[in-house]
């Protein structure tokens, strides 16, 4: 083996109980529920443990709950040994990428991403703002398609380049139907509305961008014990730019693929996924079969992972 990153999935992985398997065994990651639990001062993990589902649904309860089971299980495959010369995270990933390269403490990091979920909830009322993922259709004939579904309903935007032939698009509710309609007459193959509360990486979050700016800017931003490649560049992320990185984030198409493209340039033929399901893994499947992808969510993946990974040394 080369090199490895450590990839960390965003909002649509989460369910209850994910993590409890392994806090049950391990002190380690129970250890960093804890911290969870005392930083945003509430039960936390017992909802993501045992809570409801709709309520670990609402953004404002997701966002922590992910980057903490995420960081749960870095911590695990660190203590084990393992290390990685590259970090990124999908969305809200990219927070638990930095804590993981030791630029954003844990507990700054999930009181942040609190905030982060309720101003995106608050920014676009219900209803009005949704998300949907577009197959097989290229990224120029997209544009073409948003432009004019945004001429004629609403705004519409890419948000997220996930992939060869999917991408994912968000805005107005009425833009985002009129985008899926003419993506089907441009030849997409599928159109599928996605199930989430607002059209984040729009530029109709602007409002909770403006709101984080306060929130970000005091963040104690530590030294990179590996690079983080952002979301809104797909290149690594330097020191000084992390907070406008974040900030710029939330309004800014995911460069998905472009971020796994990069990482294949540098050398990297091995991912490991650090958080709930294996999302992450098949995209980069997606984006090249040769690649080797280790998701890690249980006891069994854990111990998977770090026998592969231990035996490529």
């Amino acid at each position: 083996m080369e090199k490895i990153a450590v990839l960390f999935p965003g909002q649509g992985s989460q369910h209850i109980g994910m993590g409890k398997e392994l806090a049950d065994q391990r002190d380690d990651v129970k250890k960093i529920f804890e911290l969870a639990d005392k930083a945003l001062d509430e039960s936390f993990s017992e909802l993501i443990f045992s809570g409801e589902e709709e309520e670990l649904k609402l953004t404002a309860n997701t966002q922590p709950a992910l980057l903490t089971v995420s960081a749960a299980i870095w911590q695990a495959l660190k203590n084990e040994g393992i290390s990685a010369s590259y970090a990124a995270g999908h969305s809200l990933g990219e927070y638990s990428a930095h804590v993981a390269a030791g630029t954003l403490s844990f507990t700054e990091a999930v009181q942040v991403v609190r905030k982060r979920g309720e101003y995106m909830e608050e920014a676009v009322p219900s209803g009005q703002g949704t998300m949907a993922a577009v197959l097989g259709l290229e990224r120029e004939a997209l544009e073409e398609v948003t432009r004019q579904a945004t001429e004629e309903a609403g705004i519409v935007e890419a948000a997220n380049f996930n992939c060869p032939g999917q991408i994912v698009i968000s805005g107005s509710a009425p833009g985002v139907e009129k985008a899926m309609e003419l993506a089907k007459k441009a030849g997409a193959r599928r159109t599928m509305q996605l199930q989430v509360s607002g059209p984040f990486h729009s530029s109709l979050m602007k409002p909770a961008a403006e709101k984080m700016n306060p929130v970000l800017t005091p963040m104690e931003i530590g030294e990179a014990e590996m690079e983080v490649i952002g979301n809104v560049t797909a290149q690594p992320v330097a020191k000084e730019n992390v907070v406008s990185l974040l900030e710029q984030q939330i309004t800014s198409p995911v460069l998905w693929e472009d971020t796994i493209n990069y990482l294949l340039e540098q050398g990297v033929d091995t991912f490991i996924e650090a958080g709930p399901g294996k999302v992450l893994s098949g995209l980069v499947k997606k984006v090249s079969r040769r690649a080797v992808t280790l998701p890690v969510y249980d006891k069994e993946t854990l111990d998977k992972a770090v026998a592969v990974l231990k035996e490529g040394k």
